[in-house]
Formats: structure tokens, C-alpha cells, sequence
């Protein structure tokens, strides 16, 4: 099996699932090797080191720029070279490859589909259209929420061959600790009685990271002692910075940049909060949620199948600033309530969302797609020339 995909930095959730997938595969019945295409301009890309951590067959595949053709040859040769079956591929770029290795090499494609979350022009006119055709031609594709599964359906993907699989998470990695809180609240120097309020992801435009600092800078107003820790980067950190120095947040409003101890920094929290227009499922709310943190987030994506409103946290309208900013106050005004729903969180993460269930699911469909490539060559050989 040959896990493919492209991304810079420290990618996103979708890097999560695969490093942490391949870790867990059964070696007995899978042979994985992950590759990643990476751009050699790339200053910040660091998924190596952490695929180095796990005990994984990790390769790359260097490419000059976006658009280096050289990087075929190579892919083909690793194809060859590990006896691939089967290439699953994540995001645009990578869903063309696997269609063109199965042309090329024989291998079956399967794609899992995170969501079309970029904004520049090129990937809403040109790269997700093309995308949304090329995955219709997959045997099987996996949805990562049932919005994302529709959407598939919409644009002329056949039905039985979309099956939808929620992010999920390994518990035993997330557990929370009350005796860690002190010492993570101080050493990200939070005062004591104040609200520490924390968000986990790429600073980018479709996160709504703007209304999130928006809020606070009118809880502030209002009285409330709140802080608000930014773990991520991205292309917006500028912006974002800019809008807090203009509502005077100062240290009240920070930028930690990649945080690489993520378990500490949601020791740190009294709330998670996730206020993005589009998700597929996110793995910073599984994260929250295993890790005990109130969450309140926007209902959107595959969010909604994590989260039952009132249940495991509070959900709110996409673009919803006076939603958000109440359902904050909710959290900080009955703090009891917000243990309690944060407690009925990390049993649906342990009952329902666990990494290991969701690895078995994959692992079903490569032996099906296997058992069905298997038959067909056996049909090939066997007709008369």
C-alpha cells in the first residue's frame, strides 16, 4: 500500500491520520510505505522528523517546484521497486497521480477526500473542479464527513463506492492530567482566574480566525478576564496580529506559531474553540475532545457527527459573532456544565472515535480492493488469447 500525498510545513489533520494510520497498520496482512511529495524550497516542512518518531517506512519524492515532471519517473520506479498494489492518494494533486499510476502501473487508486479547503483563485476555478471530475473515476473513495460524501455524490461519483469515515484519534495519546494544568498555565504565563481560551490550526482564511479575536476583544470590553492562545501558522498570521494590536488585546491575544507539545497546550485551556466556515472532520476537535477540553465550535462539516449540541459541547452558526460570543460566556459562567459535557467528549472518543477502530475500517477496504484486483487479473489470464 503506498499512502500518497503532497504537503508543506507541518501539514494539517490529514498528515495526522496517515503517519499515525501507518503506525498502526497490521503488518501481518499490510505492507505500508507513506510518501510524501515535497518541494525542495520548502524551509518549514518538518513531516519527516515526525515520521521519524514512528516506526514507519517513510520515503520522499523531491520535486523543484509545484509543476517538476521529474517526479514521475521516480514515482514509478517506487511503485515498481515496493510491489504496490494499491495507491491511495489525499488531496488534488496526488488523486491525479494515483490515477495516472493506475494507467501506467497496474495499481488500483483510492482516494480518502479531506475537503476542498483552500481560497486562492487557481484551487476554487481550476484545481477542485477538476478534482471533484477526477474522483469519480476512483473504485472507492472515503468521505471524512457526510457533507463531503454528498458533495461527491453531487458531482457524479457513484454511491456504493463513497463510504464515509470519520477523523478519529488515539485516546492513549490524548489523556488529560489535572496535575500538568499548573505548570502548563505557567509557562504560557496565563494569570490565575482568567479564561484561557485556545484554537489549533493553519492560520488561514477559511478558520475564521478573525471573528474568534473579535469575540475576545468585546469579552474583554465586557469585563470578562479572557486570553486567547493561537497554536498554528500560516499566510494570515500578519493579518491576525494586525487586528489584535488594533482592538489593544496585547499579551491578551498570542501567537505561539507550530507547538510541537500539543498535549500541554490543551493542559493549558479552560476552552477549546473552532470557528471555521468549512472542515471535513477536524482533528483539533477529536484532540479537545479526548483530551477533556470544553469545546465550542461552529456546525459545520463533519463537526456536527462529532459533536451533539449540548451533549459533548456547544455548537454555533457558521459566521454567528453574537452565538459565539454567548456560547463563551455559557462556558465560563457554568463551568460545571462544561466538565461535564467535556467528560461525555472523551467517552464517544474512547466508545466511537478511537484511531485503532478507524484503521481497522481502511484496512477492510484495501483487502477488498485487493481481493477484487486479484479476481480481475485471474479473469484477464484466463481468456483465450
Amino acid at each position: 500500500m503506498l499512502e500518497l500525498r503532497s504537503a508543506d510545513r507541518s501539514g494539517g489533520g490529514p498528515d495526522k491520520t496517515i503517519l499515525l494510520g501507518a503506525s498502526l497498520a497490521d503488518r501481518c496482512r499490510f505492507a505500508v510505505t507513506v510518501c510524501y511529495l515535497r518541494d525542495m524550497r520548502d524551509t518549514s516542512y518538518d513531516i519527516d522528523r515526525r515520521a521519524a518518531a514512528l516506526d514507519i517506512d517513510y520515503v520522499e519524492v523531491r520535486e523543484k517546484h509545484s509543476f517538476d515532471y521529474g517526479i514521475w519517473r521516480s514515482l514509478r520506479r517506487l511503485v515498481s521497486d515496493r510491489g504496490i498494489d494499491i495507491v491511495h492518494a489525499h488531496e488534488y494533486k496526488t488523486d491525479l497521480l494515483a490515477l495516472l499510476l493506475a494507467r501506467a502501473e497496474g495499481v488500483t487508486p483510492l482516494a480518502t477526500v479531506h475537503g476542498w479547503s483552500g481560497h486562492s483563485w487557481r484551487e476554487l476555478n481550476l484545481y477542485y473542479p477538476i478534482d471533484r471530475r477526477l474522483l469519480t473515476r476512483f473504485p472507492r473513495l472515503v468521505a471524512v464527513s457526510g457533507e463531503i460524501r454528498q458533495t461527491l455524490i453531487d458531482h457524479g461519483a457513484s454511491a456504493d463506492r463513497v463510504v464515509m469515515l470519520l477523523n478519529a484519534i488515539d485516546p492513549a495519546m490524548f489523556v488529560r492530567d489535572e496535575r500538568r494544568e499548573p505548570d502548563a498555565r505557567r509557562a504560557l504565563a496565563i494569570p490565575a482566574g482568567t479564561l484561557a481560551v485556545g484554537a489549533v490550526g493553519r492560520l488561514a482564511p477559511e478558520k475564521r480566525y478573525d471573528l474568534l479575536i473579535e469575540v475576545v476583544a468585546r469579552l474583554r470590553r465586557e469585563g470578562q478576564p479572557v486570553q486567547l492562545l493561537f497554536a498554528g501558522e500560516g499566510d494570515l498570521r500578519s493579518a491576525l496580529e494586525e487586528q489584535a494590536r488594533a482592538h489593544a488585546l496585547g499579551d491578551n491575544c498570542r501567537f505561539l506559531g507550530h507547538v510541537t507539545d500539543v498535549v500541554g497546550f490543551y493542559h493549558s485551556l479552560d476552552l477549546f474553540v473552532q470557528t471555521s466556515d468549512h472542515e471535513g472532520t477536524p482533528n483539533a476537535v477529536l484532540e479537545a475532545m479526548a483530551m477533556k477540553t470544553p469545546v465550542v465550535a461552529t456546525a459545520v462539516g463533519g463537526t456536527c457527527q462529532l459533536i451533539a449540541d449540548g451533549v459533548h459541547g456547544l455548537l454555533v452558526p457558521r459566521g454567528d459573532v453574537n452565538a459565539l460570543a454567548a456560547a463563551i460566556r455559557a462556558v465560563a459562567s457554568d463551568q460545571s456544565a462544561a466538565r461535564r459535557r467535556a467528560d461525555a467528549a472523551r467517552h464517544r472518543v474512547e466508545a466511537e472515535l478511537s484511531f485503532e477502530r478507524r484503521t481497522r475500517a481502511v484496512e477492510d477496504i484495501y483487502e477488498e480492493l485487493y481481493m477484487a484486483n486479484q479476481r480481475c487479473r485471474a479473469r484477464v489470464e484466463g481468456s483465450p488469447a
